[in-house]
């Protein structure tokens, strides 16, 4: 997994133009928020929002932000999950979700401490990513890959019961967000 394979994978869920009012993220383009474009000095209509443009926001707001190439050099899928989860939730719910996984698969700190839950990938929780892969290997990915997607399913969930107005994304979400894998490149 590289950010071309992970950004075209993003960009197959997440095409087009939205502004559903029951959307809390209001305007869309490519799943970019208007309030992101805009942190990134975007300054026209998000209808106009060029793929170049986006490319570039995905690259730096969502890849380099989580540390992703790091990550693809230890699992790559989980990079792409990552990657996936960061663009549609935010990149501190992404970075908490492995670190809250990681911390519950390290028997129980014996083979690495556990990592603050603080939605930032730094150096432990790279360091704790590759002793847990090391220990692990394919098979250890593929349960941490479950282990992310229970979570981001559960999130989604919980979204919906305390706002109504999500039920309506819920279903697509849970269709298109949560993959279960069966291999360490995230296939089922």
């Amino acid at each position: 997994m590289d950010f071309n394979l992970a950004y075209e994978t993003v960009l197959g869920k997440e095409a087009g133009y939205s502004d559903d009012p029951r959307d809390s993220g209001g305007q869309t383009k490519y799943g970019i928020t208007e309030s992101v474009a805009r942190a990134f000095g975007y300054v026209g209509p998000m209808n106009l929002l060029s793929l170049g443009q986006a490319k570039a926001i995905y690259r730096g707001r969502y890849w380099d932000a989580l540390q992703l190439d790091q990550v693809a050099s230890l699992a790559p899928a989980v990079a792409g999950e990552l990657f996936d989860t960061g663009v549609n939730l935010g990149t501190d719910q992404a970075a908490t979700f492995l670190q809250r996984a990681l911390n519950v698969l390290n028997k129980e700190g014996s083979w690495y401490p556990d990592v603050k839950a603080d939605g930032r990938i730094g150096p432990m929780t790279l360091a704790s990513l590759r002793e847990f892969v090391r220990r692990r290997g394919a098979e250890g990915q593929v349960v941490l890959l479950r282990a992310l997607n229970a979570l981001q399913g559960a999130f989604y969930v919980e979204l919906a019961e305390r706002r109504a107005k999500d039920e309506a994304f819920v279903y697509g979400w849970l269709l298109n967000r949560v993959d279960v894998p069966t291999t360490p490149e995230g296939h089922a």
